[in-house]
């Protein structure tokens, strides 16, 4: 329904009955009939009396004689900021009544009359000044400020205890086109910053910002001076008065009631349905007396039923009492447990006395051990002191054995030197055989030096094949070892990939589902505060397949990483991880808020028309994945170009794409701007799809590897004897070289020896001699040393003997308690395994006689159960029964009968229908079908009252319509008159057409018509008297009218003044602001017309002020 709208009528002060329409333009704002019509809203808007000429010729002499003027929605002042081209702009004190803004072109004065529309809250667009708020924004400033003041005073004050007098909008607007509005009251408080409450302001003050009646801009003039259409005048005549909005609340108004009344026929459709249903209901209400007596049949088998449950109850009691004496007479389980009790006894005494004896042999042998540690330390120390004497005495020895040598040597010199006296020819003869001697020796010498050299070159080649031999065992020992590490890498992987066929997930560890079913079981228990996700290898999948490998060598060990939200969440998870993989070899885990939405990467992505880059070419589970591998890898600025020549091209020959670091083809190799690397992997491992044929390849890789390894055992087999042969044969070269050196040194020592003998002279005897004597006394001091040292050795030797003996005899000792506890042992653990049976049995017995305890207790307690439920039974069955009833059939057929009997009335409850709900659907469907019938004919009389009310609106809205058209008429003739011209307007309310024909002076009967062939000023003085009668007929708290007098002459321009002064003087009530760049110093003085002069625009003071300097 539609309730906009309200008629009011009002009294022409000619008291000519008149009917008068306001309306608020803003929709959506509800006015209730019962809403007391402000006077400053609707006023008595008459028909004037046509001034005659008299009046007009003394127009300009008289003065303006109201003292009164308009309480609310008057503009008392406006300033502006940084607005437009302007730094700053008033403020502009406006007068009541006629105000006018004089200035040259660029002085502000349109900006003024902008600022207004936009400083109250209208849109760009009405200004048909700019297409945006931004565009006001003066260049190189930030933000643009109005402030605009509306009077408040009055009775017919907008919250006049809040806002006081004056009513101040403030509004910024910033260069992003974004605005902000504060309303203050006088004093300059913050009331609101809402724009509902600068609606409600505007609605209360009746300003409509896009009404050319109250703001006529120069857009709007110059279109409506130069429009060709008759359709278009008559549009901008009902919309100034109006007309043009009641219509469409009226079309809507007619839309909306046939709405309606198709609603009233869809529900006097269903009316007829829910008749036929209460019908229904009403038949089934009146035939409820039938199934009685099968109700009775069934209480009385009900009451059976109560009672032989009771017998049955009775019987199952009495079989308790009867099993519970046979339980409480079987004594099986008490004999078997003192039985078992009793072996337990005499196992436990014999294990007592076998551990008496063995703890003794224990207590004995921790003593022998004590001793026997004792003893080694004193062998130790013993074997040490012999060590040394043995060094000490094998040492004096081999000094007194080289001067006993020395000695003999000085004899045999002394000997020698008193036998040489006595050679003769006899000497000549030796020395030609130590000559020859000399020669043969030499040249053994010279052929051991030869050979010496052959074999230190036989030794430095067998040296070099040796080293040579090693290098190449060591070599093939690290392949071998690498082919090894490599078989042992795809057998996992063979193995990973065959479980994956069953499970994916196994591709990334064979460990990976067992932690997200932990993790699945943590999150369910709330260990979690938001549930981790990964493997992200596991999380993600590609739009192109062929680029499988290129992707997985970009994100590398992030495949089978894990996301967290926070850091109590990664402590869980590494808790979880810590029982399938060591501290080490754990997947990695990224710590970052979750968020349920991409990031917003415009600006930082990588883009080529071409080549995509890997966040286009992935898809994932969640926005966690995607923004934490943006965050980690920065998958947003890497590209993927599929063939290397042209990664390089595009990466390396001039500058790279815009936001790309790197780039990756399709074999997995790696593009830098200055380097290139190339991958190791020829198939992808998490994202490859083709199980198969990855597992026929690795089977036939794992078949070469195990003949590489098989050939590289054979090598390094052969290659190990050959360094075994070189070595021995090394070995035996360098014995034979030692031999070889020390028989050179012999050869040397001799030939020495044979060439120092014949120079040696004659040596005094004497002094020999007295050597002799000191070499004599030195050795038998030795000798004696040596003795000493003898026998400390021999004291020695024997302590150590003696504590070795011991030693073992003592360890003798331990070895055979040890052999004597053996058997005690065995015995011990044989008694102690049969005790432990025994225990066992034991445990099992008591449990057993427990378990019959327990069991005659729960049958006790079953009993008293019982009992009480045969109470209750009883209890239940005197209810529904006093007297017991005497019941022959069991249960089961009695319950047979009772579903037989409830199956049949049910059958009927189905087809009728319960007693209750019977009645309850027989109230429902009356109570319904009486309010839906009295709603049908509740909307029918709305929907006729509605038809009466529009068709008299529609009457009074062709009324009112045409009472406009005709005062229009009236004002616009009488405004002519003033320039001694003759015209008319045709309105056409049929064809929504206007037609305005204007005859100046002296062409009456010429069959001139149309207004566009008028001349400037004519047609702008016409304008003025459309407008002027406009104004005669509408409401608003103030007009604006811009550049009106631009094409006219000073004649036409002096009476248009006049005219405009005359009504400003009539309508007092009300302000005028009229902007001009014209001279106005032929106004007259008066208190109640202002004039604003602008200084001249900026530019040109700077020049004047270029020019003065």
């Amino acid at each position: 329904m539609y309730d906009h709208v309200i008629l009011a009528g009002c009294t022409h002060r000619h008291s000519h009955n008149v009917t008068c329409f306001t309306m608020s333009k803003r929709k959506g704002k509800v006015i209730s009939d019962e809403t007391t019509v402000k006077s400053r809203r609707v006023t008595a808007v008459g028909l004037e009396d046509p001034p005659d000429d008299r009046n007009h010729q003394g127009r300009s002499s008289n003065k303006l004689t109201h003292s009164a003027t308009g309480d609310i929605g008057l503009i008392e002042s406006i300033t502006l900021k940084n607005f437009m081209c302007h730094y700053l702009l008033g403020p502009f004190q406006f007068g009541p009544n006629v105000n006018f803004i004089v200035g040259n072109n660029g002085s502000g004065k349109s900006a003024i009359l902008t600022a207004l529309i936009v400083g109250l809250g209208g849109k760009a667009t009405v200004t048909n000044r700019g297409m945006s708020l931004k565009d006001f924004v003066k260049s190189g400033e930030n933000t643009a400020d109005i402030t605009v003041k509306l009077r408040n005073r009055g009775p017919d004050a907008f919250k006049r205890d809040i806002y006081g007098d004056c009513i101040s909008i403030e509004h910024r607007i910033s260069v992003d086109g974004c605005r902000t509005c504060r309303l203050r009251s006088k004093s300059g408080q913050l009331i609101s910053n809402k724009k509902e409450e600068l609606t409600a302001i505007l609605d209360h003050f009746n300003i409509q910002l896009d009404n050319p009646v109250s703001i006529l801009n120069q857009e709007m003039s110059k279109q409506f001076l130069h429009s060709k259409s008759e359709a278009d005048k008559y549009k901008f005549f009902m919309k100034a008065t109006l007309l043009e909005q009641m219509k469409r609340d009226y079309i809507h108004i007619k839309h909306t009631k046939t709405v309606t009344r198709q609603q009233v026929e869809r529900q006097e459709e269903c009316l007829k349905d829910l008749k036929q249903e209460f019908l229904q209901r009403k038949e089934r209400y009146e035939n409820l007396s039938s199934f009685s007596k099968m109700k009775e049949v069934l209480e009385n088998l009900k009451k059976a039923m109560a009672w032989c449950l009771v017998r049955e109850k009775e019987q199952l009691v009495q079989q308790l009492k009867e099993d519970i004496e046979k339980e409480e007479n079987n004594y099986r389980h008490q004999d078997n447990l003192q039985l078992c009790q009793t072996k337990v006894i005499q196992v436990e005494k014999t294990l007592q006395c076998i551990k008496g004896r063995t703890d003794s042999l224990k207590e004995e042998q921790e003593s022998l051990s004590e001793d026997n540690l004792k003893l080694k330390e004193q062998v130790k120390v013993i074997r040490k002191a012999y060590k040394e004497q043995e060094l000490v005495y094998f040492r004096a020895l081999n000094k007194l054995k080289q001067s006993e040598q020395e000695q003999n040597l000085l004899r045999e010199k002394i000997n020698s030197a008193k036998t040489s006296g006595s050679l003769n020819s006899e000497g000549e003869t030796e020395y030609m055989k130590r000559q020859k001697t000399l020669s043969c020796l030499k040249e053994q010498l010279a052929e051991l030096d030869n050979k010496c050299l052959q074999l230190n070159h036989e030794i430095k080649s067998n040296h070099q094949a040796l080293l040579k031999g090693k290098e190449e065992q060591d070599k093939l020992r690290l392949e071998e070892r690498n082919i090894q590490v490599s078989y042992e890498s795809k057998l996992k992987r063979k193995n990973q990939l065959l479980a994956s066929r069953s499970n994916k997930l196994k591709r990334f560890g064979d460990h990976v589902p067992d932690l997200l079913g932990s993790i699945a079981e943590a999150y369910a228990t709330g260990r979690f505060v938001k549930r981790p996700v990964g493997p992200i290898g596991a999380c993600i999948s590609l739009k192109d397949p062929t680029l499988d490998l290129a992707v997985e060598c970009c994100l590398r060990s992030f495949m089978k990483a894990f996301c967290c939200d926070n850091y109590k969440d990664e402590a869980v998870l590494q808790e979880l991880m810590s029982r399938y993989y060591p501290r080490g070899n754990r997947p990695q885990i990224i710590v970052s808020p979750f968020s349920e939405k991409v990031y917003n990467i415009h600006g930082r992505k990588a883009c080529h028309p071409e080549y995509p880059s890997v966040l286009d070419i992935i898809t994932a589970t969640s926005p966690v994945i995607i923004n934490c591998l943006i965050d980690m890898r920065g998958i947003e600025s890497i590209l993927i170009i599929k063939e290397k020549e042209r990664a390089r091209r595009v990466m390396q020959q001039g500058w790279p794409p815009k936001n790309c670091r790197e780039a990756f083809t399709a074999e997995g190799d790696q593009v830098y701007p200055n380097r290139y690397y190339t991958s190791d992997f020829s198939m992808a491992k998490f994202l490859g799809g083709d199980l198969e044929t990855e597992i026929s390849m690795l089977e036939s890789d794992l078949e070469n590897h195990q003949a590489q390894l098989s050939r590289f055992q054979l090598q390094v087999t052969s290659v190990t004897a050959d360094i075994l042969s070189m070595e021995s044969r090394l070995n035996s070269t360098i014995m034979t070289l030692k031999k070889t050196l020390a028989s050179v040194n012999q050869v040397k020592a001799t030939i020495t020896e044979l060439e120092t003998v014949g120079d040696e002279q004659t040596d005094d005897i004497n002094s020999l001699e007295e050597v002799a004597e000191e070499n004599e006394q030195k050795i038998e001091a030795e000798r004696q040393i040596v003795h000493e040292a003898k026998i400390e050795f021999d004291k020695l030797r024997k302590m150590s003997e003696d504590t070795d003996s011991k030693y073992s005899s003592v360890r003798e000792q331990i070895d055979q308690l040890s052999e004597y506890m053996e058997p005690l042992k065995d015995e011990q653990l044989k008694l102690e395994a049969e005790c432990g049976n025994h225990e066992r049995n034991l445990k099992i017995l008591e449990h057993k006689l427990k378990t019959h305890e327990d069991n005659i207790q729960a049958m006790k307690s079953e009993l008293s159960q019982r009992e009480e439920e045969l109470q209750e039974y009883v209890a239940k069955a005197t209810e529904i029964s006093p007297e017991r009833q005497q019941v022959n059939g069991s249960t089961k057929s009695i319950d047979i009968e009772i579903t037989r009997l409830k199956k049949k009335i049910k059958v009927y409850e189905s087809s009728h229908g319960e007693q209750e709900q019977v009645v309850r659907e027989y109230a429902e469907a009356l109570a319904l079908y009486r309010e839906k019938t009295n709603q049908v004919r509740d909307l029918r009389r709305f929907i006729d009252q509605l038809d009466n009310i529009m068709s008299d609106r529609q009457n009074r809205y062709k009324i009112m319509r045409r009472s406009l058209s005709v005062r229009c008429k009236l004002y616009f003739n009488n405004f002519l008159i003033k320039m001694n011209c003759c015209g008319s307007m045709i309105f056409d309310h049929n064809n929504e057409t206007l037609s305005i024909t204007v005859k100046p002076p002296g062409r009456e009967d010429d069959g001139v018509s149309d207004m566009r062939s008028l001349s400037g000023g004519e047609r702008s003085f016409s304008t003025v008297c459309f407008m002027l009668s406009l104004w005669e007929i509408t409401e608003s708290p103030f007009r604006c009218l811009d550049e009106f007098d631009v094409y006219m002459d000073m004649h036409n321009r002096r009476i248009s003044l006049d005219l405009l002064l005359e009504l400003s003087e009539r309508q007092h009530l009300r302000q005028f602001i009229f902007i001009t760049p014209l001279t106005i110093s032929n106004l007259p003085k008066t208190s109640f017309i202002k004039i604003h002069q602008l200084h001249d625009p900026e530019r040109v003071w700077r020049q004047t002020g270029a020019e003065d300097v």
